[in-house]
């Protein structure tokens, strides 16, 4: 709840109020309090308890915000109300609508002092820019919200989203050990607090996926994997509930009833943010479908990848679109379907720039390498190939490098080009055995599944 108003300005509007209203002092106080109590903070000689203003807001005929802030109770319910649409809109995948939704209730949030609906309002800001690809807006966004939050004492659960969406925003733009330092010191913080609230955890889980895959830490993606699938069925596919606790809600408003609304928004702002995790659970799918490749099984593989890509573009997640498209496409071009593999790719590309996607950048290059050269069109795979060298040695994935200076190497070497096969070899040795690039610290603490 945002903060009151002063002593001062409390006890002018209760006189105020009860002067409306035609009561004494006396009437007012009793049974709980007694007259010179009134007086005194009339004055603005106290500063009452919480417990006192809502007996004295209920004597008045008030709501306790309005009483405390001076705010009309139903500015904050209408203000959440118009949050959960912005909720819905972005979760069906409208995100330039739901971005002017959320700029418009920034504005009126912050305008009446509203802490936690404008912690909201930047959240959703935030998660639109992870859609559109707009990472630099989007982390600035996730750092105010949390920045709210840490204001008014929210406890780690509630600050969960801001953080593992700056941690994202990192992720995306290729900073993968900050990101992953982020994701998991919030689990640990979370498991070893015993604050195991499913839904955050089940947010960081699927998020840490990506990072832990980039880095080459194949067997803490697929721990995290199963957890968070483990962690899914409490998340359901909420929008129908949803719409009905809206519904609900806009009737009590209606009629006056400004609590019972906003116990109904309360419940479908939280259904709404569980049907935005259906972003999460598809990482799970392409996890799935990425295990069912290494094992070979390229038709189940390429079933879960097909899945996770309904999944995202469904919801227009851009950059996460383009991460399961770059692993289809390696499925569909080891079960022969070069061509279909190549034009998945460059779709990927058109969509990306170095500094928006650089490791799918990357990946896509170098997957049409390897379909170029087994074309034998040596030129065009050396090109793709070094391509993706540059934007992996801006990234820092060294697992990823060490692999694609072989793959240049073994060209150059076919091509007769011996002393450069060499550099490339030595290149990629030196970030195989670079000291601390593929290892991690201890893993996080495990929840209690």
């Amino acid at each position: 709840m945002s903060e009151r108003d002063d002593p001062g300005t409390i006890g002018r509007r209760v006189q105020r109020l009860r002067a409306d209203r035609g009561l004494t002092q006396r009437q007012l106080a009793e049974p709980a309090y007694t007259p010179a109590y009134i007086s005194t903070l009339e004055a603005g000689r106290v500063r009452a308890s919480d417990d006192a203003l809502r007996h004295i807001a209920e004597r008045l005929g008030v709501a306790f915000e309005e009483l405390a802030t001076g705010r009309p109770a139903h500015l904050v319910t209408d203000l959440r109300l118009r949050l959960t649409e912005a909720q819905r809109v972005l979760a069906t995948g409208d995100t330039e609508t739901a971005a002017e939704q959320y700029t418009e209730l920034l504005t009126e949030a912050e305008g009446n002092g509203f802490a936690e609906e404008r912690a909201a309002a930047l959240l959703g800001l935030g998660e639109c820019g992870i859609d559109s690809g707009e990472l630099t807006a989007a982390r600035r966004h996730f750092e105010r919200a949390e920045q709210v939050l840490s204001e008014i004492d929210a406890p780690l659960p509630a600050r969960v989203p801001a953080l593992r969406g700056r941690a994202v925003s990192h992720y995306l733009a290729g900073e993968l050990r900050y990101a992953v330092y982020l994701l998991e010191s919030t689990l640990d913080e979370l498991n070893r607090g015993g604050l195991h609230d499913p839904d955050a955890l089940l947010l960081l889980y699927a998020s840490v996926i990506g990072p832990y895959m980039d880095m080459g830490a194949h067997a803490r993606a697929a721990q995290a994997a199963e957890y968070a699938l483990a962690l899914a069925p409490q998340a359901g596919d909420p929008a129908l509930v949803a719409r009905m606790h809206r519904s609900v809600a806009r009737t009590l408003l209606a009629e006056g009833r400004v609590t019972e609304a906003d116990a109904s928004l309360a419940k479908a702002a939280e259904l709404y943010r569980r049907l935005q995790i259906r972003t999460e659970l598809a990482n799970c799918h392409w996890m799935r479908g990425y295990v069912y490749a290494q094992h070979g099984d390229l038709e189940r593989a390429e079933a879960e990848l097909r899945e996770a890509q309904t999944m995202l573009t469904a919801k227009r997640a851009a950059l996460y679109t383009s991460q399961v498209a770059v692993e289809l496409a390696d499925v569909l071009h080891r079960r022969g379907k070069s061509e279909e593999a190549a034009a998945l790719l460059h779709g990927v590309l058109s969509d990306l720039s170095p500094e928006r996607g650089a490791l799918h950048s990357a990946a896509a290059h170098r997957l049409l390498g390897i379909i170029a050269e087994d074309a034998r069109d040596t030129e065009t795979a050396e090109e793709h190939y070094v391509r993706a060298l540059s934007l992996l040695e801006r990234a820092g994935a060294a697992g990823d490098l060490a692999d694609l200076c072989r793959l240049l190497g073994d060209l150059l070497r076919r091509t007769g080009r011996v002393e450069a096969a060499l550099d490339a070899y030595r290149t990629g040795l030196g970030h195989r055995t670079a000291p601390g690039t593929t290892t991690l610290g201890p893993a996080p603490a495990q929840p209690p599944l």
